[in-house]
């Protein structure tokens, strides 16, 4: 089940929802929104996300929210490492090989150091260096 899945299946239940019903509500077959629900399929397009948003009557930050998880939801992801150093093609490698036997306590230690590392690229990429001073000296 993808992040986005998991939300789904939250709103539906919190609303007492079939899927049968809520499938006829979107406009899509029910096995398309089970399959949506379970990682079987892609992350839905930004359509689908509008209409599910529209359904649900989901506006503002909870709708932003299902936007991010959409985006972090693709159930076959693809990790391109040429270019990088060999260690980072050994770490892609290895979680592609290890992911189905990882738990939870290991998962969230590698969510927490790859959120960690997001944020300080975060801080640096916003990070805008001083001004040199107007007289054009360089002194410090």
């Amino acid at each position: 089940m993808t992040p986005f899945g998991a939300r789904l299946r939250k709103l539906r239940a919190q609303r007492g929802l079939s899927l049968k019903d809520m499938a006829a509500g979107l406009g899509v077959s029910p096995a398309y929104l089970s399959a949506l629900e379970h990682g079987r399929r892609g992350r839905p397009n930004r359509r689908t996300i509008h209409r599910i948003c529209q359904y649900f009557q989901i506006i503002w930050d909870e709708a932003e929210e299902l936007e991010a998880l959409a985006r972090i939801s693709h159930p076959r992801v693809v990790v391109d490492s040429g270019g990088l150093s060999p260690k980072a093609t050994q770490a892609a490698n290895l979680l592609a090989q290890r992911i189905r036997s990882l738990d939870d306590q290991a998962l969230d230690q590698i969510l927490a150091v790859l959120e960690a590392q997001g944020r300080a690229a975060g801080a640096k990429a916003s990070f805008t260096p001083p001004a040199p001073p107007s007289n054009g000296s360089l002194a410090g």
